[in-house]
């Protein structure tokens, strides 16, 4: 292996390191790993909210009811208003969460996104590239629904089924206002449990009290790994949940 081939191991090596170190403080800062209700209710809101938009430009009519001796006609509904529309946006709803990923590095409920974390691809980055890299299960599974992830899902489950009635209300009566107003701050959550409704991911992270840019991070990574080429480490054996 050439020097240069080398150092850019070393490097990717110590970028994962301080990664888990910084992981690791943050635990410390926040012991309470399991999704809050406020979570749990900002993505059932979101998921919903989202289905409802890519379906709410339909022009189909939908025929309802049958046509009886009476004379009566069947009634013509806009699938836009349907309480089909609805069902069908409800339908495997919370399945939907195993979609999303734990991106320990993002503060609050951003934590919870989809896609893939940047811890997770610089360790696929380090495997590609032969680093040994142990998370304690095996590297086919290090994709499958985190522990968090999989109780985010249990608790989009009950939750909806808690507030069925009411998201039907919100749909045939007050789609003026966001769902996640309506639903979580109206009838889910006390007022003093609403804060990670209010956290929007920018596409900038926090250190330090300052916001940095991704191309920022980037930047003043590879300035500090200049002087980081020379130091040596004991390999980490990182835990998933904290990807």
């Amino acid at each position: 292996m050439g020097p240069v081939r080398l150092g850019i191991l070393l490097f990717l090596f110590l970028a994962v390191h301080e990664a888990w170190a910084g992981m690791l403080k943050e635990e410390d800062d926040d012991t309470e790993r399991l999704p809050s209700k406020c979570e749990v209710c900002k993505l059932l809101s979101t998921e919903l909210q989202a289905e409802l938009s890519r379906t709410g430009r339909s022009r189909e009519v939908l025929e309802l009811g049958q046509v009886l001796d009476t004379g009566k006609r069947k009634r013509h509904v806009p699938y836009s208003v349907s309480e089909t529309r609805l069902e069908e946006a409800l339908e495997n709803l919370c399945e939907r969460i195993l979609d999303y990923s734990v991106h320990a590095e993002r503060k609050g409920s951003l934590r919870y996104a989809k896609g893939q974390s940047q811890t997770m691809a610089t360790l696929k980055g380090l495997v590609q590239k032969g680093v040994k890299v142990d998370l304690g299960i095996p590297l086919e599974l290090w994709d499958e629904p985190s522990v968090e992830v999989t109780y985010l899902k249990k608790q989009c489950e009950t939750m909806l089924e808690e507030f069925e009635d009411i998201v039907g209300d919100w749909y045939f009566h007050h789609q003026e206002q966001p769902l996640q107003n309506f639903l979580c701050e109206g009838h889910v959550l006390p007022a003093a449990e609403t804060a990670c409704l209010q956290e929007t991911w920018t596409g900038k992270e926090i250190t330090d009290g300052e916001e940095k840019t991704e191309g920022e991070e980037e930047q003043e990574e590879e300035e500090e790994g200049g002087d980081k080429m020379t130091k040596t480490g004991s390999h980490p054996k990182l835990d998933r949940e904290d990807l």
